[in-house]
């Protein structure tokens, strides 16, 4: 799943720790769905999207 998470991250200029503090989750856990090796739950993917103040659909996209 391809999502826009590291460019509103960097319009924050916020790091990657800097975001898992906000999520309540590991450095680890960003990096990895950032670069599309794990899809958020849906619990994490609606807190990610109200963060931010966009949709879940303007944030992750579907690779179909």
């Amino acid at each position: 799943m391809k999502n826009t998470i590291r460019v509103l991250r960097a319009e924050r200029r916020w790091t990657q720790a800097d975001l898992a503090k906000h999520l309540g989750v590991s450095r680890n856990s960003v990096n990895a769905i950032e670069n599309g090796k794990y899809d958020p739950s849906l619990p994490l993917a609606f807190q990610i999207a109200r963060l931010f103040g966009k949709s879940i659909e303007e944030i992750f996209q579907d690779d179909a």
